[in-house]
């Protein structure tokens, strides 16, 4: 029997491995995706709003040459840490079943060959994020190929009309990219202006550019359906038809929390925030803790590396003094 098993090799499940680590604990990770799947996920060329030190698990600097890291160097970074810790990560597994078993807890997943693997442990730590979820327009047409709910890079939609849904960073920043490979763009956004969370860097350069016409911005506008050749949308002036090749609705994405509700645990039903003690991080469930965003609920934002990294000690120094470490 495993003494602690965490779901999720994001950051801030990394963390939780090495703060357990430092305590004599060695736990499974088990992963559906490579190490820091989300990372992963991000644009190709995505620099972090924050600086290194903010981004920095299990007492191993991140360094870098400029003022703000790139994905590249965070995909570096995080693997070392894997690494010089020599965590045991299971990749490419996903938890299927977690249950109440012979005094612990019994945890079902199943590889990428399709086997299924049965593990049994004493703690469980839940920190499968959010990313991999995204929220839906709920419009005829989302489900067509060409609509996407990742935003990788520009080149292929070189001299292509794309459409982006959203007024955060992601939006602005696809919007941009868009831009400068030779995309039509038009930015969809529902809002009368941008998202306050968009980089003050960022900002007065997308201004610039839709104020010179090289992006369209449509404020106080939604999508209402989408075909192969157009997209229709909802303006303050009226129904508007667009010519389309491409469509990225980046509006954000959702905590899957049917592994927490399997095991009982209990969410508000308005904020969506699990039921957990804040010195523990564990929840309503004797040994199941959650950590990072998963604790957020619907706000995803208020919970990200910077502070998820964190809930790793909390969950360790808790688990180490029952087993008398």
């Amino acid at each position: 029997m495993e003494q602690v098993i965490i779901i999720g090799a994001g950051p801030c499940g990394l963390s939780a491995a090495v703060e357990l680590k430092k305590v004599g604990i060695d736990p499974l990770v088990i992963e559906k995706g490579p190490i820091v799947h989300s990372i992963y996920r991000y644009p190709t060329y995505m620099i972090f709003h924050s600086t290194p030190e903010l981004l920095e698990i299990g007492g191993i600097p991140f360094t870098t040459a400029n003022e703000k890291p790139t994905r590249l160097e965070a995909l570096h970074y995080y693997r070392l840490v894997a690494e010089r810790h020599q965590l045991r990560i299971n990749s490419y597994e996903k938890v299927t079943h977690i249950a109440r078993a012979d005094g612990g807890l019994q945890v079902v997943s199943e590889d990428r060959f399709a086997q299924a693997h049965h593990y049994q442990c004493r703690h469980l730590v839940i920190a499968t994020g959010y990313f991999d979820q995204p929220n839906r327009l709920g419009v005829p047409g989302e489900d067509l190929p060409k609509v996407m709910s990742f935003y990788q890079e520009a080149h292929p939609y070189t001299r292509m009309k794309v459409a982006i849904v959203g007024g955060n960073n992601s939006a602005v920043d696809a919007a941009l990219d868009l831009m400068r490979a030779g995309a039509e763009v038009t930015v969809i956004h529902r809002g009368a202006e941008l998202s306050p969370k968009v980089k003050a860097w960022t900002r007065p350069v997308f201004e610039s550019m839709v104020q010179k016409g090289r992006i369209k911005m449509l404020y106080s506008s939604r999508v209402t359906r989408i075909t192969e050749r157009t997209v229709e949308v909802e303006t303050p002036e009226g129904p508007l038809t667009l010519e389309n090749d491409f469509l990225f609705s980046l509006i954000g994405y959702r905590p899957d929390r049917t592994l927490l509700a399997s095991i009982g645990v209990r969410t508000d039903p308005q904020s969506g925030v699990p039921q957990f003690d804040p010195e523990t991080m564990e929840t309503n469930v004797p040994d199941v803790f959650i950590a990072g965003v998963i604790a957020a609920g619907n706000e995803a934002n208020a919970i990200f590396i910077e502070n998820g990294r964190h809930h790793g000690a909390l969950i360790a120094r808790t688990i180490a003094s029952r087993l008398g470490r």
